[in-house]
């Protein structure tokens, strides 16, 4: 049986009616899945394929994506289903059609982001771990925030890096590591439900203008770290940023913290691709060293 035989199977089993597939056509997606359109006569899905070893990023995706559902705050694509064949992984979504999104769009992103984020828990972390791009995500449960992001952030981006040949990162981050409580002094943030990995190309404005966001590597964390990761690869337009700031305002202290949390993705970066992100890195690891002494 191929991969599709087997997709075909599970979608009809989960949707309780038979589903029978036409030709799957490329769909658009990243550099790290293989993305397609996949449909019948009636019903049309999207599917994110990769090698069967991966399958547990798919599982975790899912479970991402169903506790951004369940909060009943922003949009995200509905998931049919997910699993392995022979041949490959799989993760089967609600297909939206895509549409342009204007001031208004905007505007009710920033409100939808701020709402989820009112969604807290007693923890920092997540049930379960997952991934930030290709790299594995740790999400072990912790009630100190500083503790969490120094470990289970940049700690362990820092050493996956040493171990991909860039060593200096975590020598020069010592000072960093160190004094990392400096940043939140007088300033204790809740667990907020995150999308965890928010730029601009993980999300879109449903044919109706609805904000939708999808890709997510969710966990419970200080909200500044999704609005950071916004200003990160050129920003979101200004009635983002206003709306939400009108609907949860954010503490005086996140333009300095900012840089803190956007040195892990600029870390990840590193770890995915190498090039210049190591020196990207190096400057930030300096200013941010800066700041503890």
């Amino acid at each position: 049986m191929s991969i599709w035989d087997s997709i075909c199977a599970h979608i009809s089993e989960t949707r309780g009616e038979p589903f029978r597939c036409q030709t799957p056509q490329p769909g658009r997606g990243g550099c790290i899945n293989d993305s397609y359109i996949l449909n019948d006569d009636e019903r049309r899905y999207f599917v994110k394929l990769n090698r069967r070893e991966l399958g547990d990023m798919f599982e975790a995706e899912a479970a991402g994506l169903n506790e951004i559902a369940n909060s009943h705050s922003i949009r995200v694509p509905q998931v049919i289903c997910s699993g392995e064949a022979a041949d490959g992984a799989y993760l089967v979504l609600e297909y939206l059609a895509f549409g342009h999104g204007n001031d208004r769009s905007h505007h009710q992103l920033g409100c939808d982001l701020a709402r989820l984020h009112q969604q807290t828990q007693g923890q920092f972390g997540w049930w379960r771990n997952n991934t930030i791009g290709s790299t594995t995500q740790i999400n072990t449960p912790s009630h100190s925030w500083p503790d969490f992001w120094r470990q289970h952030r940049l700690q362990f981006q820092l050493q996956l890096a040493a171990q991909n040949g860039y060593p200096q990162l975590y020598q020069e981050a010592h000072t960093l590591l160190d004094r990392l409580e400096v940043f939140f002094d007088g300033y204790t943030p809740q667990a907020s439900l995150l999308h965890g990995d928010l730029w601009s190309g993980n999300y879109a404005f449903s044919a109706e203008g609805e904000p939708v966001i999808f890709d997510p590597a969710v966990y419970y964390g200080d909200r500044e770290t999704d609005l950071a990761m916004t200003e990160l690869f050129g920003g979101f337009p200004p009635a983002f940023y206003h709306a939400y700031q009108q609907t949860w305002p954010l503490d005086e202290g996140y333009s300095r913290r900012k840089h803190l949390y956007n040195l892990y993705h600029i870390l990840n970066h590193v770890n995915l691709f190498g090039g210049s992100y190591a020196q990207q890195a190096h400057t930030m690891i300096r200013d941010l060293s800066t700041l503890c002494r």
